[in-house]
């Protein structure tokens, strides 16, 4: 018999979504699709949100859907604008409430967070933030949250002060998927020894990078380089680089790493080097204790 919930809770991302069933006593289900923001129309969100979780309404009556991520995007079902920092992180006193056909779901929409000078944004980070100091009230440091565009936040005070975004991810998808390099990283091998002599490289001499970058391919022509090397040399030229742009933010700070396990793991080794006090959670947890958090909130 299938359980109705009593509330959802759903990160929509660009590519991928995910919903979780929520009962009284937690979760009661889960379910994904790969119909994110960048694979539907705005008058597609309600549809594809209700094939996910319709079974589990009830005949009559309203549950509340809390939302984050790219589901608010200007592109998304429906934008729900930006809070500027320094802020707490948003929750639904700052939410979008777009209009819905089925009169079972009542949608609310959380924002991002932006950030004046440097201009910056984050979309479905700031959930995270808000499950991670829902549980870690009186931290005061920076998180790290890993991923295609990765986050540096500065919090203090319960407050997200200031943030800064590397394009790590993106740009290594790119690098060993679309340039020259796809001949010499392809694979899923690695390396360790070759990404942390790369990380330490890249910071102590970065104007040296682009020539770096060719050297992987001069590399596996005339030595004959694994691609494994090649591609832990790369992910750690990268990862070098960004450790150096972001030491503003994690000098002499606690860092918390939020993100997929090997991910957190990359950062960690990098950071080691550098004396850096580092601890980690699984970012896929944290998410859900955010819209919980949200949740929570509006039932007050």
């Amino acid at each position: 018999m299938t359980k109705i919930a009593d509330w959802i809770a759903v990160d929509w991302g660009t590519s991928n979504l995910r919903a979780w069933l929520m009962g009284k006593d937690g979760v009661i289900g889960m379910v994904t699709s790969d119909k994110g923001m960048g694979a539907l129309e705005r008058d597609g969100f309600e549809p594809e949100l209700l094939r996910l979780v319709g079974d589990c309404l009830p005949e009559s009556g309203t549950v509340p859907v809390i939302a984050c991520g790219m589901v608010g995007a200007r592109q998304g079902w429906h934008e729900a604008p930006y809070v500027t920092t320094p802020c707490a992180a948003p929750g639904v006193a700052q939410a979008v409430t777009p209009e819905v056909r089925d009169p079972r779901l009542k949608v609310r929409i959380l924002p991002g967070v932006s950030q004046a000078s440097p201009a910056d944004v984050m979309r479905g980070e700031e959930t995270q933030i808000a499950g991670f100091l829902a549980a870690h009230p009186e931290f005061d440091g920076v998180l790290c949250l890993p991923g295609t565009h990765t986050k540096w936040v500065h919090i203090s005070a319960r407050e997200i002060v200031s943030f800064r975004t590397f394009m790590t991810g993106e740009i290594f998808a790119l690098l060993s998927g679309q340039s020259v390099l796809r001949h010499s990283v392809a694979g899923d091998g690695w390396d360790q020894a070759a990404f942390d002599e790369a990380v330490t490289d890249a910071m102590s001499a970065p104007q040296k990078f682009t020539a770096r970058l060719f050297s992987l391919r001069a590399g596996s022509l005339l030595d004959g380089t694994e691609a494994a090397t090649s591609r832990a040399r790369l992910s750690g030229l990268l990862m070098g680089l960004e450790i150096a742009g972001a030491k503003e933010y994690w000098l002499g700070r606690e860092i918390v790493l939020i993100g997929a396990p090997k991910l957190n793991a990359l950062y960690k080794a990098a950071l080691a080097p550098q004396g850096a006090s580092v601890s980690e959670t699984d970012g896929a947890e944290i998410v859900l204790a955010g819209l919980r958090a949200a949740h929570e909130e509006s039932m007050t």
